[in-house]
């Protein structure tokens, strides 16, 4: 059966107090692109989802026993988002930066060869954006950084 919604293979959750304001915020630090809005009958989030280039995720509230976002754990993640993007970091950080985020790491070229940065978004989640900016081999990243690297599809 074909997929109306071109949903990508794997999805990740992330939940929210307010997820509402957690999709605008998304939207206008981030880029993300709105693409599902399901509320309740008092108009409260119910289901949302958003985009970030061919990347989807969903963007809930705690809603059971086993959600819960950072804000209401401490500050504590169970998991980072990492999206990848082609072009244009520095500017995205930037463009995250005014909107309020906290740079938890300023773009940094990285041994694998991506440039990096994280950001933590106003509730805590911890978010890692990365561009590829310059072709490494396996063994010029394990000659860079000390680790051995099993990866046979890095050539």
């Amino acid at each position: 059966m074909d997929d109306p919604f071109h949903r990508p293979s794997l999805t990740t959750a992330v939940f929210y107090k307010d997820p509402m304001a957690a999709l605008e915020w998304l939207e206008k630090a981030f880029g993300f692109e709105r693409t599902m809005v399901i509320t309740d009958k008092d108009g409260r989030a119910a289901h949302l989802e958003a985009r970030f280039g061919d990347g989807l995720i969903y963007v809930g509230s705690e809603w059971a026993d086993f959600t819960a976002s950072p804000a209401s754990a401490g500050g504590k993640n169970t998991q980072s988002i990492h999206a990848h993007m082609k072009s244009g970091i520095d500017e995205h950080c930037a463009r995250a930066r005014a909107a309020g985020t906290v740079i938890l790491q300023e773009p940094t070229d990285q041994f694998y060869g991506d440039r990096t940065y994280r950001a933590r978004d106003p509730e805590g989640h911890v978010w890692t954006f990365g561009q590829a900016v310059r072709a490494v081999s396996r063994e010029e990243a394990e000659k860079a950084s000390g680790l051995k690297i099993e990866a046979p599809e890095w050539h």
